[in-house]
Formats: structure tokens, sequence, C-alpha cells
């Protein structure tokens, strides 16, 4: 029997269903987990908070690695999300009013493209219609998580649909329920990190540019600007800029915005014009103490969250769900407990060190690059001049922006 057929009890009346998996938040990280474990022969019941249209309509795009499109393509989607989304060939690295420009390009890593660009309904839409036809996933949606109670063989976790609580008895609980994750607040788990002086003014632009198989990451003295190609001669921007100054970009007449983004960009998109609204969000570094406990386990921003530069964020989130897939189906094929601590040890061994690379280097990024102190900016200049004449070293950058350095999940090795 399962949740949406079950019959309306009374208000104070409890029911009660079993799955091996239980994932809070059904967004592209949870989804791809669930999807990553469809012939794991694992139950799995999707929680989600939204409806599932309401859920995939959010305006974002997203950068997508290397790793993204390999681990995509192993769970059989990549074959209809990559026709309807941007790819780029080059990237283009500057600072400021620096004439020297990095340019990394395919050849570097001999790969076909160095990353792509998608829209949030196409992933997300993507997967679920996949999910769709997963006899082992069923979503439960929309509803709320009340309460989780950890048990020595089981979590039992409350769930609040159409004002009717009942309760799930499942082996494993994940919390895939964003950086304000409820999950990971019931359970305790602190976090470390901080609150950036800055906030992004993210929004997509058509332009004019002949070519649109470039990536930009255009450093400035108050922040970062990221410049990623959609379908149809569009980008996706995220400004960053201290708190104030994000606002005033959000509040600007259109025509004067679109004056400071040329001068910004120095022309090099030609003609624009906005092709969405300018929505703002403030930037954070977080890790949290713990990724597992027992009964339990945290992926993508339930667990982390980095600094946009670079594009990292979702990236590590799909890295998340591909590794613990592999952790529980490898521990459920030998007969372990995929809850206990143990099991879940090996995903947080494995994932909370590589995340912590890349927490850092955005962070180091974005402090190194948003400043004018004379000796840094002396620093960041050679910096950028030595890794034009070391190929070595601009290959191994390459590698950690596309992600492709690190221990890969078995299923994105081809």
């Amino acid at each position: 029997m399962t949740l949406e057929t079950i019959p309306l009890p009374q208000s104070n009346s409890t029911q009660f269903l079993d799955c091996d998996l239980a994932i809070v938040g059904g967004g592209i990280v949870g989804a791809t987990l669930a999807l990553t474990l469809k012939d794991s022969g694992l139950k799995i019941k999707l929680i989600e908070v939204q409806p599932l249209e309401k859920v995939a309509s959010r305006r974002r795009s997203y950068a997508l690695s290397l790793l993204s499109g390999r681990i995509f393509d192993s769970i059989g989607v990549w074959s209809e999300i990559l026709p309807q989304i941007g790819k780029f060939r080059h990237i283009r690295l500057s600072d400021a009013d620096y004439p020297e420009v990095v340019t990394f390009e395919t050849g570097d890593l001999g790969t076909d493209y160095l990353g792509y660009v998608g829209d949030h309904g196409v992933i997300l839409g993507t997967l679920q219609k996949a999910i769709a036809g997963c006899p082992n996933i069923e979503w439960v949606c929309p509803a709320q998580v009340v309460e989780v109670e950890y048990e020595a063989t089981e979590a039992i976790v409350t769930v609040e649909k159409e004002g009717i609580r009942q309760q799930l008895h499942t082996k494993l609980v994940i919390g895939a329920d964003g950086p304000r994750s409820f999950i990971r607040s019931l359970a305790q788990i602190k976090t470390q990190g901080w609150k950036y002086w800055q906030s992004c003014v993210t929004f997509t632009i058509g332009h004019t540019a002949p070519r649109n198989d470039v990536a930009f990451e255009r450093f400035g003295y108050s922040g970062p600007m990221g410049i990623l190609p959609l379908p149809g001669n569009r980008c996706q921007i995220v400004w960053t800029a201290p708190h104030a100054q994000a606002q005033e970009l959000v509040d600007l007449d259109e025509t004067v915005f679109l004056e400071k983004l040329e001068e910004r960009t120095q022309g090099s998109l030609g003609k624009i014009s906005l092709d969405s609204d300018r929505y703002l969000f403030p930037v954070q570094l977080m890790q949290s103490d713990h990724y597992a406990q027992s009964r339990l386990a945290l992926v993508g921003d339930a667990a982390h969250c980095c600094h946009p530069v670079g594009g990292q964020g979702l990236n590590l989130g799909i890295r998340d769900a591909a590794a613990l897939a592999q952790v529980i189906e490898e521990a459920y094929k030998k007969g372990e407990d995929i809850g206990n601590i143990k099991v879940l040890k090996r995903y947080e061994r494995w994932r909370r060190w590589e995340n912590w690379v890349i927490l850092g280097f955005t962070d180091f990024l974005d402090r190194f690059f948003s400043n004018q102190i004379l000796p840094i900016m002396v620093i960041r200049r050679l910096g950028l001049r030595l890794m034009m004449g070391l190929p070595p070293f601009k290959k191994i950058a390459l590698q950690l922006m596309t992600g492709l350095l690190g221990k890969r999940p078995q299923l994105a090795k081809n």
C-alpha cells in the first residue's frame, strides 16, 4: 500500500510504511541519488515538500562538470539532457583590468567539451521522468517531514501529507533538503563556516556574440563574475558583489543595468538583453561536522555549501549522490546493514575531505582575487602568467574544475 492510496484516517491515527531508503528532498541531488540506485533492489521513498511541477519550475541554471555528465550518462538520462543544454569548449580566466587572459581548451584534457550549462527544469524534469519508470522508487509528495526517530535497527520518519500524519519505517534516512536542512537540524549535526560579505545576482541574458561555446570567469575587485553559455545565444550570469552593491544591481533600471553589465564584460558579448528577472542570494561557506551518523547521511547542500565561483556547488552534490549510492549498493550486496554507521562512515571519509578541498579552493579564489592589495595583485598576476606557461599546472587546475581530479565513483570511470 502506498502513501497515496491509503484511506484517509482520523487526524490522530498513524499509518505504517516500510522502505530501505527515505530520501528527504526531491531536488536534483536527491533525485540523482534515487535514480543511481534504481537497479539496486532497494525500495526507495523520495519525500518532497512541494508538488513535483513546482520543484522543477525553479528559474535557475547550473554549471555541470564533465564528471557530472558522466554520472548522468551512467544512469541513463544524459542522452535526453545533453541536446537541451549549453556546452563550452573554452574557459577564459581574467583578472579585472589585467590584459593577460588564461585560456583553457579541450585539447588540454583531450575531451569534446570542458563543461556544460543546464536549466534547472531541464535537469530535474528529466530525472523526474526517469524516476517515473522505476518501480522501486516512489514519490511521497507534497509531504512535510515532522519528526525523525533514530533507533538501533531502523529510523521512523513522521510525515504529514494533506493534514494527515503517517509514519514511515526505513533502514536509512538521507538528508538532501538544502542548506537549511531540517533533517540535519533534527539530528543536531553542527556546521562550520561563515557568511561572505558578498551576495550574488543571477540572471540570464541574450547576446549577439558570434560564438557561444566559451565560459568566462571574470574576477573583479569586488567579486567574480561567471558567464556560462546556454542554448540559443543566451548566457547564465552570476555576478558577485558586496551586499549593498548587489542589491543596487537588482534595483537598477534595466537600461542602466545593461550598460553596467556591458562595461563589466567589455563588450565581449555584443548587444545584450535581459532574458530573465534578476535574483539575489547571499553567499556562504558551510561544512557539516559529520556527513553521517547511525541511520542518517547528508548529501549536497545539506552537508556543505561553497562560494559559487567556478560553478562547483551542484556538482559536489551530484558527486556525493554517486559516491553514497556506490557505498550503499556495495554494502547491500555484501549483506551489510546499509544504515550502520560503519557503512556510512565509508561515504563520509570519501567525500568530506574532497569537499573540503573544493570549499577551500573556491574560498581562496574569491578572497585572493576580490581585493586591490598591491602585493596580492602582483602575486596573483604572476600566478596567471605562470599558469599560461606551465601546461602541467594548467592541466591540474582544469582537472579540479571539471571534477576529474580525486576519487571517482565507479559508475563514472568510463
